[in-house]
Formats: structure tokens, C-alpha cells, sequence
């Protein structure tokens, strides 16, 4: 593990299970023994940002034991998919299976989402048992609620935007909503599950 300061208020945690050590430290903000404003995970990192005191929360960090894996949640996040993604074909051949096996290992596994980015609602989704390759190039818009997946991620594009990951379908759950508390209706932790439409 290593702990780097990124300007005078935020820290960067390079780390093992990102999710573990962002239940603890969340933890440990709650309990009042961390003053940070923001703690985001990563593939591979937690950022804490607004740190109030970054050699007291330093200290903190190095000196905590490895963090236990984070309770699973226990109500799932449920979305329907019309699995008809034009990339549904290129899945199956890669992954060496069928499209209806594809079908039913994306609707038969419990995903987690690890970490969130590129845009607002937007999760990355672990759990497959395959990595897929991105497109070449990407597409210039990938419409909204569109399934997909790269490397060893699922995820849903939560407005219509470019993208270069693989598409297997699409769903009409709104995945951002400004005036909803919390807005990301996907938050790092939380279990997703996809049922075919």
C-alpha cells in the first residue's frame, strides 16, 4: 500500500481491494476519526479529497490493519435489459460460447459495482468471467441506457454519449437523476443484477 498526497488537500491510496479500504475509511469517517470531505475509489486506488488534516488521516491509513471485504448489500439493484446489442455476437464468438449463454451469464451473475467515472452515474460493474476488448475506434454516440462491456467491466451509459465499449443491450432505468438522493442510482459497493426485459 502506498499513500501519496495529491496537492495540499487529497490523498491517493494505491491499494489491493479498493472497495474494502473505501468501506473502511467511510467508516471511519462516520465515526468522526477522519475529517475528508469526499472518498472515491478506484481500479486500483482511493482518493480522499478535502482532507482536512492529510498527516493525521496519513497516519491513520498506515497504520490500520488490512481492511475486511465490505458487507454485501442484501437488496440488490435490479435492471431490466432488452439484451439486442449489436455487439452480442462479437461477446459470444470471443468469450467462445453462444449468444444465449451470454445471455444468461450476464442475467445468472450478481455484479458489484466497483467504482464510478466518465460520467455522472456511470459504474463499472465487476463480476464476469471474461474481459472483453474495446472497439478500435469508438462510436460517436452511444445512445442512453446502453449495456455494455470492456475489459473486465460491465457498465450502463447513462446518457447518450461516445463510447468504444462492446454493446450487448440496453435499458430504460434512469441511472442519474439530479433530483434524486443520492443522484447515481449505482453506488460503489452495491450489488447489480440484470433480468432480460
Amino acid at each position: 500500500m502506498h499513500v501519496r498526497p495529491i496537492g495540499t488537500s487529497a490523498l491517493r491510496i494505491e491499494v489491493d481491494d479498493p472497495l474494502a479500504w473505501f468501506a473502511f475509511l467511510d467508516g471511519e469517517r462516520h465515526a468522526g476519526r477522519l475529517a475528508v470531505v469526499d472518498i472515491i475509489p478506484g481500479a486500483r486506488t482511493v482518493l480522499l479529497d478535502g482532507v482536512t488534516d492529510p498527516a493525521a488521516a496519513t497516519a491513520l491509513i498506515r497504520t490500520a490493519p488490512p481492511p475486511a471485504a465490505p458487507p454485501v448489500e442484501t437488496a440488490p439493484v435490479t435492471l431490466h435489459v432488452h439484451f439486442d446489442g449489436e455487439d452480442l455476437p462479437f461477446v459470444a464468438d470471443h468469450a467462445g460460447t453462444t449468444v444465449d449463454t451470454v445471455i444468461r451469464t450476464l442475467t445468472g451473475t450478481d455484479l458489484t459495482v466497483a467504482f464510478c467515472g466518465f460520467a455522472p452515474g456511470f459504474a463499472y460493474l465487476t463480476g464476469l468471467p471474461w474481459t472483453m476488448p474495446r472497439l478500435p475506434s469508438p462510436r460517436p454516440r452511444v445512445p442512453v441506457g446502453s449495456v455494455a462491456l470492456a475489459a473486465e467491466y460491465a457498465g450502463i451509459y447513462p446518457t447518450a454519449s461516445p463510447g468504444g465499449w462492446r454493446l450487448v443491450g440496453r435499458t430504460d432505468t434512469a441511472l442519474f437523476d439530479i433530483d434524486r438522493d443520492p443522484p447515481a442510482l449505482l453506488t460503489p459497493g452495491r450489488t447489480v443484477r440484470f433480468t432480460a426485459a
